[in-house]
């Protein structure tokens, strides 16, 4: 059976679940011998955009320079697993249309559940002022209109989530070796 690059696009707010969810979908994929990679929004933004900023246009130049190594990677035969917040539909939409073998998981739970969550204090440190456009707080987080997958990390365990997501992988993989 042929295995087809997808790109497994993780979006929700900080401290929503989206790396811990994503690294243990990666890890099952490789353990079915898949070729894999991570692209982490924070790993991201140390090494590949560095110089950009939190403004809307920044925001959205970092997703567009993170769907573009997805999309070479997916044409390449790898499962690319991103976990960003990429807060704006339109550009996730963008970048959904132009990779095609694209699944998009919404992690979502709510502000409360994710500043409980936070072991970075960078909402405790929005609060306070000392950091500007954070999205939940004083910067917007739009909430996908479609996802393929919404995992609900505030009322499911990690496995249910995780098994959501494995599970619509294996419907894509199985709709495009129906289609090749």
């Amino acid at each position: 059976m042929e295995k087809f690059g997808t790109t497994i696009w993780f979006t929700g707010l900080s401290g929503a679940g989206k790396t811990t969810i994503g690294s243990q979908v990666a890890k099952e994929l490789r353990d079915r011998q898949y070729k894999v990679e991570v692209l982490d929004g924070d790993i991201v933004r140390e090494n590949l955009t560095k110089g950009l900023g939190f403004s809307r246009e920044d925001r959205d130049e970092n997703i567009r320079r993170i769907g573009f190594v997805a999309n070479l990677l997916t044409r390449n035969g790898v499962v690319v697993i991103v976990s960003a917040i990429s807060p704006y539909n339109e550009i996730r939409q963008h970048i959904k249309e132009t990779i095609g073998n694209f699944i998009e998981v919404f992690v979502n739970s709510p502000l409360s559940v994710c500043e409980a969550r936070d072991v970075k204090g960078l909402y405790k440190r929005a609060r306070a002022g000392e950091i500007k456009n954070f999205t939940g707080i004083d910067d917007p987080y739009e909430a996908p209109i479609d996802p393929e997958v919404e995992c609900r990390t505030d009322q499911e365990t990690e496995a249910q989530s995780i098994a959501k997501v494995i599970a619509k992988f294996e419907e894509l993989q199985a709709q495009l070796q129906k289609d090749s």
